[in-house]
This record gives structure tokens, sequence and C-alpha cells, in this order.
């Protein structure tokens, strides 16, 4: 105790207190001290460790980086195209294995990511891409959260087997366009290659169910977003007439049916420049 007295006496120490006091009357009442960075007696105080407000800490989310090796290999593939490529950017076979050099069937986990929401196009998908081409569209479920890589979509990844029966049993023809496999699309050099794309559908009952059908490359991507409903669909069959029900029978009955001439001319003048179809016009009147 005669320490800290003898300390408090020292000159130093009385100048000190004299300061403060000083400020202390200088401040207006009931005011804090000062700003917000200063801290007792007047002095500096350290700043804060996290500047974000409470409100906003709710909203820091922590995402891992991808070289984590203690993640999952389709949790890092997911990491690595949001940190790595980023939407709307493309990637090849090479660049990923290059990245994941080491890593076992990376090539498959990319692909479950599919079954998540997320949407990787191929070059069957986008023309624009070459054969060891892929683009990373949108990103789906955040994989690498706690609980969100453990139940798939509904619409699971289809085996080898089950594509092969539904191609067979699609008699290997485009369910949208008829078009069969390996065909020339018309005035290109393009051939037809079939896969199996999911369709959204409405039951009669309201219930929406994913639905596989087998398709084209142009029409598996043009009708992507496509949903159909079954009761829409009745009650227009319900209203055709009896002559018109018996021709779409046979047509379903032999899963094809045959274009006239006059629907062949207007396929074409659909696909043709405006110019061009003002012409044609011209010459029809």
């Amino acid at each position: 105790m005669p320490d800290i007295l003898a300390k408090s006496q020292m000159p130093g120490h009385v100048a000190t207190c004299r300061k403060y006091r000083e400020r202390l009357a200088q401040r207006p009442r009931g005011s804090s001290n000062g700003s917000p960075l200063e801290g007792r007696h007047g002095l500096p105080a350290r700043p804060p460790l996290l500047t974000a407000l409470p409100s906003e800490r709710s909203s820091i989310v922590q995402v891992p980086s991808w070289k984590n090796t203690e993640l999952g290999t389709m949790k890092r593939a997911a990491l690595w195209l949001v940190q790595r490529i980023g939407e709307g950017n493309t990637f090849t076979k090479e660049e990923l294995r290059s990245d994941f050099h080491g890593v076992a069937q990376i090539d498959r986990r990319m692909r479950d990511l599919r079954d998540f929401g997320w949407r990787i196009d191929t070059s069957r998908e986008d023309a624009a891409l070459r054969q060891d081409e892929q683009r990373f569209v949108s990103a789906g479920e955040p994989v690498w959260e706690p609980g969100k890589a453990t139940k798939k979509r509904e619409g699971h990844a289809i085996s080898a087997v089950q594509r092969r029966e539904l191609l067979a049993r699609a008699n290997y023809i485009c369910r949208s366009c008829g078009i069969p496999a390996g065909h020339t699309y018309s005035g290109t050099y393009e051939t037809a290659q079939l896969d199996v794309a999911r369709r959204a559908v409405v039951s009669s009952d309201g219930s929406r169910s994913t639905q596989l059908v087998v398709e084209c490359g142009r029409c598996r991507v043009g009708g992507r977003a496509l949903e159909v409903d079954l009761g829409d669909l009745t009650a227009r069959l319900s209203r055709l007439s009896a002559f018109d029900r018996q021709i779409l029978a046979g047509w379903m009955r032999d899963s094809e049916r045959e274009f006239s001439e006059v629907e062949k001319l207007w396929g074409l003048y659909q696909a043709l420049p405006a110019e061009s179809q003002a012409e044609l016009m011209g010459r029809l009147r």
C-alpha cells in the first residue's frame, strides 16, 4: 500500500491525473468516452476483432476451400466450380483432372452434382462447346453444408441399363420431333444424338412428378423448362371429333406419324429468315 501511495505522488502520475480530470470537466454531462475507438482514461482502445454488426454476423457463412482434402470429392468438385470456374464459364476435363490429381472418379462425382440441381452442360446440350469442354451454367444445392449432400432430388441418376431400355422402348427416335438416332437434321450435317431427359408432369389430380423421356439434343435443350399438364391434354382430346380421334389413335399405336407435303413445307417455311418468308408469301398471292 505505501508503494502505491508513493507511486501516486510521482510528478508524472500527478500530471496524468490532472489531464484526465480536465478532459472530464470539458465533456458534457452524460456523455460517453467520446470517440468509438477511445478507451478508458481517454487512451486509444484496441480495434474490434470483428467489424460486422451483430445483425450482419448472422449472415456470414464460412465456405470451405475446394482444396480441403477432408471434404468428400463431390463437395470439393462443387466448391471448385464456384471458386475456381464461376457460373457461365467453361472448363475441360484436363483442367479438372489436373486440379484433382490422383483423386479417383472425379468425373463421376462432378456428374453427381446434377442430382442436386447443379447445371453443367456438355456439347450435347450446348452446341457451342467442344467435345472436351463443359460449361458451369448454374449452382444448385450447397452440398458442402451439413445435411445438403445426403438426400438426392427425385430425378436420381439414370443407369446405363435403364437408358438402354428407355431408348429401345422409344424405338430409338426422339419423342418430341420424331428424328431417329443418327439421322441428319434437315439442311445441316449435324446428326441427331438421343438421350434421356426429365420432364415435369402435372397429373389430372394436380400432383407433380418427374418422368423420363427420350429426346434428341436439340429438343432436350429447348424443352428443359417444359411442363406437361395431363389434365389439359385430356380435356383437349375430349373435344376432338371422332375422325380426328381415330387419326390420333393411329399415330399413338404406331409411335410415329407421316407428315403431309403441306406440313413439311410449313416446317421449312418456319425455319426461313424473315426476308425469305416474305418473298415466299408474296409468290403465293
